[in-house]
């Protein structure tokens, strides 16, 4: 039986935004704004737990809305490891196909975003902690097939026991960018050369991101911060050198000849870039982390060409990450593998919506049972 049948809704008013909610959920407090909706820190009287209710922004205004929060959703089922963030229940106040507008997505509630913590001065054991974790989640995500290729500090959540979630799914499979693309306001500073150049990828597109993760922690600022994807090329080669006549071989005409002709830059020797100065004192914990092996990892995840950069499995046998390692962690089981045709679909904003109800409905009615209680997975 569907909540609908059992819970009543309560109206809540924050800004323009209205959030209407099983009343289950009660004392909720406004947590801002992502990219895709607004988020709401709440309580969950039946489970007795703090949860944050995502709302969808405007779904149903075009097909690339509709698409993603179909995506989103699809995958928040999907997955289940302990460092991506999990999905506690999902509801629409509306009662037909015909008044259907919302969809709101219940998750675990964490402390802060990554882009708090970088600003922190974090020990080595922290350091290498969110980092074993950022991997772990991954790597799980690796084993459905799906690359996530847009990791950043804004999308990870940690809570203050130093536990960390991945908050999002990344760039669907079709969501190519090309080199010339008109820039449009995303994030783009820790994507890796080859999604910034619209060259093929593969799994390690995504230890690039953790590099400029990592050497933000370190540095205390974003390492290159490119207004558009031309400077964010010119940032790297400035930093790491200009990539081999190998690497260029693989662009497209276009992007290669804008690519060959900049200016030569040799780059800079890590202990340059990131010397000793910028790191915590060397750890006397059992671990006895050093700056130096820190140093070694991010010299070995921030290479421009992919074919020369450390895959997830090495980085998590690294001398500065193995430290955490478990077994279950690592190689937790995988998901059911995410059905790709999903991204190259291609529906009317209608179908989408219709796609997306019956998605929520068959998610209620499996998950609710007659007293509206939600079940988390």
């Amino acid at each position: 039986m569907s909540q609908h049948k059992t819970d009543t809704f309560e109206k809540y008013q924050f800004g323009d935004t209205e959030f209407e909610v099983p009343s289950r959920y009660i004392r909720l407090e406004a947590k801002g704004f992502g990219a895709q909706g607004m988020v709401c820190a709440a309580y969950d009287t039946i489970t007795q737990q703090n949860v944050a209710i995502k709302k969808l922004s405007r779904p149903f205004q075009n097909v690339t809305h509709a698409k993603r929060a179909y995506r989103e959703f699809k995958l928040m089922k999907l997955v289940n490891h302990k460092n991506i963030i999990g999905l506690l229940n999902a509801f629409t106040p509306q009662r037909t196909l015909e008044e259907f507008q919302d969809v709101y997505l219940v998750m675990e509630l964490m402390d802060a975003n990554l882009c708090q913590v970088i600003q922190m001065d974090l020990d080595h054991e922290r350091m290498s902690y969110l980092l074993y974790q950022m991997l772990c989640g991954i790597k799980h995500l690796h084993s459905a097939g799906i690359i996530h290729r847009d990791l950043k500090p804004s999308n990870i959540v940690v809570k203050s026991d130093c536990t960390l979630k991945i908050l999002d799914f990344g760039l669907a499979r079709t969501a190519g960018t090309t080199f010339m693309m008109t820039p449009y306001v995303v994030t783009r500073y820790y994507r890796a050369p080859e999604v910034i150049l619209g060259m093929g990828y593969k799994e390690n597109v995504d230890i690039w991101s953790v590099g400029c993760i990592m050497g933000e922690m370190i540095r205390g600022g974003v390492l290159f911060p490119g207004t558009d994807h031309i400077d964010q090329w010119n940032k790297i080669i400035e930093q790491l050198g200009t990539p081999s006549p190998s690497f260029m071989t693989r662009l497209q005409p276009t992007v290669r000849n804008y690519v060959e002709n900049r200016p030569r830059y040799t780059g800079y020797p890590f202990d340059r870039l990131f010397p000793d100065v910028l790191f915590p004192t060397d750890s006397n914990e059992h671990n006895r982390l050093k700056a130096s092996q820190a140093r070694d990892l991010l010299s070995k995840m921030l290479v421009v060409d992919p074919e020369h950069r450390i895959s997830v499995d090495q980085a998590l046998v690294h001398s500065y990450i193995n430290v955490w390692y478990d077994e279950s962690e690592v190689n937790a089981p995988a998901p059911g593998p995410y059905d790709h045709s999903v991204d190259e679909r291609e529906h009317t904003v209608e179908q989408w919506k219709e796609l997306i109800y019956q998605e929520v409905m068959e998610y209620e009615a499996r998950n609710n049972l007659t007293d509206g209680e939600g079940t988390p997975r």
